[in-house]
């Protein structure tokens, strides 16, 4: 079962989607080691965790950093979460217009 973030997390995620993001605990199934990856945008790193199974990684204890220090880092299921609920308008220009819903 996913766990729902809170809608004021959501769309802070999403006013945030090209704020530099970190992913740790990503595992290469065909090498058996982790891969770091940094240097990539919030909605990216978040598009990239939701579908990392079919691109042959084991993301079960993937983290995302992101934002200043002390801001909530992303797991897994919230990655999956946020990538069903907004998919694409996460890797849209920050200047994008998106609809919220609600």
């Amino acid at each position: 079962m996913l766990l729902a973030l809170d809608d004021a997390r959501s769309t802070a995620v999403l006013a945030g989607r090209g704020t530099d993001a970190e992913i740790f605990g990503v595992i290469d199934l065909s090498s058996k080691t982790e891969t770091r990856i940094g240097a990539i945008s919030l909605g990216r790193a978040i598009q990239f965790v939701a579908n990392a199974s079919v691109l042959g990684y084991d993301v079960r204890g993937a983290v995302v950093l992101y934002g200043e220090p002390g801001t909530p880092s992303l797991r897994v299921w919230d990655c999956e979460h946020l990538w069903a609920q907004y998919g694409g308008a996460l890797v849209q220009p920050a200047h994008a217009h998106i609809n919220l819903p609600g």
